[in-house]
């Protein structure tokens, strides 16, 4: 049947790149006798209606993961005979039938129960040619019970993914310190979803389903630019009528011209070209990924390896040695040393092969590079000197530190600026130059049109991938005088008037800069001719440095109150000498030079000729390793950099930063912070010095209300029970929970009452009638290590959720091999035959760990092979463990790197103070009444939390003390260094049933 069908006209052979859905795949043309990557077309298998995945923060309808997944394992990478059935327009997709070898997907996707088929269009042939054969699989599968016809009670609630938060477009939610140091260099498991250009990818971690976005390590393709490229798709082919004897083998699919689109920033040379290399070896297949480290930004680096039959290939190094990808010197930082030797080798052949991206490489000319046509405009934030200046690009949100973009004004050279570290003075007239620009364009809107980039000479060939990136400048809004002294202008608008003045013209017309002179071959400005027309009038003029005065403004001498040459206390005595000058003329003039963060920033005081570090009193950000700090940094340098400002200075600190209320244009600069979500109120200290604080506290109260950044979380005065936290409220997280299992040192586990993933979990395990399975067929299921199983606990006999600690060396053997697993629901440990382990389905597998780690606040109780710690192991085991006793949680610290220990569980280390309902006392209290526990003084807990527990636990010490219970029994007990280790692997009893 098959055959017979591939020789009809209209079918065409493809091969599967990817498969979005369980019901559409994307076919890539097999060959194709164009340049450039082979022309592609979805196509959605005809009358049929898979269940639908999540978009990103949705939740996937019930078996569509499992849908797409027997969809792609099926037909991914491999070859396919394919044909348009029927085509709806308006939405613009294909509807077609697809055989693998002699089989029809659609058929084996029904047969199987992963979709269902439409209802029959009235006479417009908008259906399968094979819709009754597809009715009557479907109706097979329907009485079977498969896939989404499952019958059994909770399956279609199981099928649902449990999908973290995603980390792609939200970087407070992925800590990038904290997830390296739990999986660098430990090779994970991943489906590629998204390439957005060759040497980036999104991938879902398994089996959490975790979104991550992976940087290739060590290499970086060519970029796609702001938009992609319209897609071109595949057409049916004109037929000649000769089929040269083969009516099985159908012609090549022809590229159809995209539509022309408006690109702002298109795509580099080979980007493309690298993108679908990347895509047709890893889209939508299983790949390993090693974790090897981040940039200063946070994002994620590591190595990709794809399977390519028998052999794992490194994705960085076939990049490279296609000369579809460069060696970045930067990116590989964090690999091994072969792995850079490696890369470096393949990108120096590539080189001298000329390969793709490569083809004009010419190693003894260092030539700029054109970059026309990428146009944005933005708000002028910093002006480095008189030919760079920083600009926050519009189509970025307002504050986000990716807007900026460092500028260089083509073809001009100003003079250059000084270096106090090392006392370089700066050039004449780098001063004017600065000052002149910072006046005129601080805070204005600009209009920029990127030329070119040029590498510097002493990075080029250095493998160092610093790029200066020049372009034409020009100011929307300028004076009479420059008006008359600039005649470039920008393109003209739609009403055909001029967009603004040449910045650089407006320069060197000042005499305040110089033309470059280019070699022939050298890229340079669209407007080079009027630069040289406005150098030429600026010598005829003898203006600034073309004339035979000296520079005017000398270097005016600042008292730098922040340098770094002085000790702290120096620093702190000359501020507290300046404080009276500054505090006399209540508020005076400062210029912004530096935000060094959200609300703390170097001011530059005329009057008092002195740099001061100043802070807005009352008013915190969050810190440079804390969520939201580089936008609340980036809102203040576009808000404030190099701006004159108002400050009225309150007091000195002892480190010498002056605290006060800071005005831009009369706007309180705090509460623009705090409107925004980016800072917090701190009055500890008392409001009644705070200038305008009830402004300040109405904005606090404002980005509450609307769950701003930080606040994002926030619940008034909400004390959270059952697993949800409350950031910021006025009462501390309480939990409500069973022990259920006691390990040493004070530390156990808890399980969250009225937690419904423990009861959905167990109906799931329940559903899978285990008891009387027969074992796993050696060969046929291999466990190892970190793998997620199903155990049988050897107290109840009872299937759990389990990851492997241990597992016996080599191949199993015999049905006794031992496995030493951890169970992830309830926090115990032992050790059970291969026998009594079965594999995982994927919907329990994604799940979370139930079982938290918790350790008991305040105090420290000896370990296990310490005296007095198996009695105390005991005590605790006694007085906890019990299915139902129900005990309050109230959390006093998170531990976030207490992490993965041997299996034992993820996540952050709970410190807690554990109450049982029916008691008076804690739990903590108890273990120091009776001598098993003391009190952890050198701690750092909170201060207030931390004076009254131990003002409640030092009575029953001492009472512990007086009567020599327990640890006292020979008097004082010597102080140690307090150990904050993670908990042991060992444990102390099994009580959790």
């Amino acid at each position: 049947m098959a055959t017979s069908a591939a020789g009809a006209t209209g079918w065409y052979k493809g091969r599967v790149k990817a498969v979005p859905s369980g019901d559409s795949l994307v076919i890539v043309a097999i060959s194709t006798t164009k340049k450039g990557p082979p022309p592609e077309k979805t196509v959605t298998l005809a009358s049929l209606m898979a269940p639908k995945l999540a978009r990103r923060g949705g939740v996937d309808e019930p078996f569509a993961w499992g849908s797409r997944e027997f969809l792609r394992k099926l037909c991914i990478g491999k070859e396919v005979t394919f044909k348009v059935d029927y085509a709806v327009p308006s939405i613009g997709r294909e509807f077609g039938t697809v055989f693998l070898g002699d089989k029809n997907v659609a058929a084996l996707v029904v047969s199987e129960g992963w979709a269902k088929v439409r209802e029959q269009a009235s006479q417009k042939g908008d259906a399968s040619p094979f819709h009754a054969e597809l009715l009557r699989l479907e109706e097979q599968a329907k009485e079977q019970g498969l896939g989404r016809w499952d019958k059994d009670p909770g399956a279609a609630e199981a099928s649902i993914r449990d999908l973290p938060p995603s980390a792609i477009g939200d970087a407070s939610y992925l800590n990038a310190e904290a997830f390296l140091a739990e999986n660098k260099g430990k090779p994970m498991e991943c489906i590629v979803e998204q390439v957005p250009n060759g040497s980036t990818i999104r991938v879902y971690l398994l089996p959490d389903f975790q979104f991550i976005q992976v940087y290739v390590a060590g290499v970086q393709c060519p970029s796609m630019g702001r938009r992609a490229l319209a897609v071109p798709v595949l057409e049916k082919e004109a037929k000649s009528g000769e089929t040269n004897g083969d009516t099985s083998a159908p012609s090549a699919a022809e590229r159809v011209a995209a539509p022309a689109t408006h690109q702002e920033n298109p795509p580099q040379p080979f980007a493309v070209e690298a993108k679908h290399f990347t895509e047709l070896r890893v889209l939508n297949r299983e790949v390993r990924v090693v974790f090897e480290g981040k940039d200063k930004h946070g994002n994620l680096l590591g190595s990709v390896y794809y399977p390519d039959g028998d052999t794992a290939k490194d994705l960085a190094l076939e990049l490279v040695e296609n000369g579809l990808a460069e060696y970045v010197e930067w990116r590989a930082s964090c690999l091994e040393e072969d792995a850079r030797r490696r890369l470096r080798s393949a990108d120096l052949e590539a080189k001298k092969s000329r390969r793709n991206m490569h083809t004009n490489y010419n190693p003894g000319v260092k030539n700029s590079k054109a970059i026309h046509d990428q146009k944005f405009t933005g708000k002028v934030v910093e002006v480095v000197s008189g030919d760079c200046i920083v600009v926050a690009d519009d189509s970025f949100p307002c504050g986000s530190p990716l807007a900026e973009r460092r500028v260089f004004l083509s073809s001009i050279k100003c003079p250059k600026m000084g270096n106090p570290r090392v006392d370089k003075p700066a050039e004449p007239f780098a001063l004017e130059a600065k000052e002149f620009l910072r006046t005129r364009l601080i805070g204005k809107q600009v209009h920029v049109q990127m030329e070119y980039s040029w590498t510097p000479p002493e990075a080029a060939g250095s493998g160092d991938s610093r790029l200066m990136h020049f372009g034409s400048v020009f100011l929307t809004s300028s004076t009479k005088g420059d008006n008359a002294e600039a005649s470039a202008t920008a393109p003209p608008t739609t009403a055909g008037q001029p967009a603004g003045i040449n910045v650089a013209e407006l320069i060197i017309s000042r005499g305040l800069g110089e033309v470059i002179k280019h070699r022939d071959q050298d890229e340079r400005s669209s407007y080079y001719d009027s630069l040289l027309n406005a150098e030429s009038r600026a010598t005829g003029a003898k203006r600034g440095k073309h004339s035979s005065k000296e520079s005017i403004t000398k270097p005016m001498h600042i008292t730098d109150l922040t340098s770094s040459k002085n000790n702290n206390a120096g620093i702190a005595k000359k501020a507290k000498d300046f404080l009276p000058f500054l505090q006399r003329g209540r508020k005076i003039t400062a210029v912004v030079e530096y935000v060094l963060s959200g609300h703390r920033f170097k001011l530059l005081v005329p009057k008092e000729t002195c740099s001061i570090a100043f802070a807005l009193s009352g008013v915190r950000c969050p810190g440079r390793d804390e969520p939201y700090s580089d936008e609340a940094i980036a809102l203040m340098r576009l808000r404030l950099m190099q701006r004159e400002v108002e400050i009225e200075v309150e007091t000195v600190d002892r480190n010498g930063t002056f605290l006060g209320s800071l005005w831009e244009s009369r706007t309180n600069m705090a509460t623009v912070l705090l409107e925004a979500g980016l800072a917090k109120l701190q009055t500890a200290f008392g409001s009644d010095r705070i200038p305008e604080v009830h402004l300040l506290e109405r904005a606090e109260q404002s980005a509450k209300k609307r769950k701003l950044k930080i606040w994002e979380n926030y619940v008034e005065g909400e004390v959270v029970s059952n697993g949800a936290p409350t950031m910021e409220g006025k009462q501390k997280e309480v939990l409500k929970v069973v022990v259920t299992e006691v390990l040493g040192a004070g530390k156990f586990y808890v399980q969250t009452v009225g937690d419904q993933r423990v009861a959905s979990i167990q109906q799931q395990l329940a559903s899978l009638n285990l008891q009387d399975s027969p074992p796993p067929v050696i060969g046929a299921f291999n466990p190892k290590k970190e793998d997620k199983v199903l155990a049988q606990f050897s107290a109840d006999n009872s299937w759990n959720r389990a990851i492997i600690v241990n597992a016996p060396k080599g191949a199993v053997s015999s049905p006794k091999d031992k496995f030493e697993v951890f169970y992830i629901d309830y926090g115990n440990q032992e050790e059970v035959t291969y026998a009594n382990l079965r594999p995982i389905e994927p919907a329990l597998s994604s799940a979370p760990p139930l079982a938290q780690l918790c350790t008991l606040a305040y105090v420290r109780v000896p370990d296990l092979d310490q005296d007095f710690g198996p009695d105390a192991a005991e005590f605790l085991s006694a007085n906890t463990l019990s299915t139902s006793k129900e005990f309050r949680a109230k959390i006093e610290e998170r531990d976030s790197i207490g992490g993965k220990v041997k299996g034992q569980g993820t996540g952050p280390i709970l410190s807690v103070t554990l109450v049982a309902v029916d008691a008076e006392i804690s739990v903590n209290t108890a273990l120091v009444q009776e001598g098993l526990a003391r009190i952890e003084k050198r701690r750092k807990w909170d201060q207030k939390d931390r004076k009254v527990a131990l003002d409640n636990l030092e009575k029953f010490q001492d009472e512990a003390r007086s009567a020599r219970r327990g640890m006292w029994e020979y008097g004082d007990v010597e102080s140690d260094e307090e150990d904050v280790a993670a908990p042991p692997a060992r444990k102390a009893g099994g009580g959790r049933r």
